[in-house]
């Protein structure tokens, strides 16, 4: 009776061992395979409701920008220019002081991975990530060099304030004003409010992004530079109701024309690595998505009241498709048309609710 007792439990141990190793192994393969936007999304806080994406290694091959930490402010301000004249840096809360960082700091675009400015009603954090080898120690020096207090705890908020900013540089965004050093993740997270960083740090990692927004972002693919928009926030910041009056009846004509459109649930704009825009709609369902393809395609093709001219001033539409409950359009942009930025700041006819 022992000897049955223990093969009984010996081959439960190994059943839940095959069990834990294949849970490990499916987590190891979807991070794998997860994008850099959907990585960087995963330390986004759960009250995010607009992410601006840049993946600067990305821009720099693009715009062949061969930058790292020791690069001068002209060389960095050159890749910067060159950046923004093919719409690849709009979504960037760090370009003004890119200069000051590089020279003071000792992180900025010229060296840094990626981007991810997130944008709530309750705070705001810009997360960086630092390529491997990257001196957490010096960066760390860097920040009491300039004037910022070091915390007690390595993972506490480094505190510097409306009053050290102006003394280290000009135009510093405020969202500088207290930053956060992550030496196992290589990340840095700045913030102007040192209460909304900690509770950013003290979750990360959590996943707790708003699920209509990490599927937007995952159909984003590997996107150079994006804008991700929660249903409500799209709804409104993207409405035709910030354009005039009479655009907005233009507006509301066009939509009657084109057909049934229902409220989106998570948007996502972005810039694709071989030059062209993807725009993610996020639905309720997937026979809202069918619906809308093809709403939003007549719209997509379209005037565009609130903007001026029409939509193939900017871009002609490639494709629109519907795949459950997302809908999913890819631009050509027109040559010298800043497609992207011209998007998600709105009113936008074709992402109307």
């Amino acid at each position: 009776m022992r000897r049955r007792l223990t093969i009984v439990v010996v081959a439960v141990l190994v059943v839940a061992l095959v069990a834990v190793g294949v849970v490990v192994g499916l987590g190891w393969w979807r991070d794998a395979h997860r994008s850099d936007l959907e990585r960087a999304t995963s330390y986004a806080p759960g009250d995010a409701e607009r992410l601006s994406w840049t993946d600067w290694a990305a821009v720099r091959d693009r715009v062949g920008g061969d930058l790292d930490a020791s690069s001068s402010g002209a060389a960095l301000q050159t890749f910067l220019d060159q950046g923004f004249d093919d719409d690849l840096t709009s979504t960037s809360a760090l370009v003004q002081s890119a200069p000051v960082l590089q020279a003071r700091f000792g992180f900025s675009p010229a060296s840094a991975d990626w981007e991810l400015f997130s944008q709530s009603t309750q705070g705001a954090v810009v997360i960086v990530e630092m390529p491997d080898g990257t001196d957490f120690d010096e960066l760390g020096s860097n920040l009491e060099d300039v004037g910022f207090e070091r915390p007690h705890s390595e993972d506490g908020v480094w505190s510097g304030g409306e009053t050290v900013l102006p003394t280290v540089g000009p135009k510093l965004t405020p969202e500088l004003q207290y930053v956060a050093l992550d030496a196992e993740d290589h990340l840095v997270l700045t913030s102007d409010t040192a209460g909304y960083l900690q509770q950013v740090v003290d979750g990360l990692g959590g996943d707790d992004l708003p699920e209509p927004m990490k599927e937007v972002a995952g159909a984003s693919g590997d996107a150079v530079s994006a804008a991700i928009l929660s249903g409500p926030l799209a709804c409104s910041a993207l409405a035709m109701s910030n354009a005039d009056a009479s655009e907005e009846r233009e507006g509301e004509r066009l939509v009657r024309e084109a057909g049934e459109v229902n409220p989106v649930t998570g948007l996502a704009l972005s810039a694709q690595p071989g030059g062209g825009v993807r725009v993610v709609l996020g639905f309720e369902d997937d026979d809202q998505a069918r619906t809308n393809a093809d709403t939003r395609a007549k719209l997509a093709a379209g005037p565009a009241p609130g903007q001026g001219g029409d939509f193939s001033d900017r871009f002609s539409v490639d494709e629109v498709s519907a795949d459950g409950s997302l809908v999913t359009m890819d631009l050509d942009p027109q040559r010298g048309a800043y497609v992207l930025s011209d998007l998600s700041s709105g009113p936008v006819l074709f992402a109307t609710c």
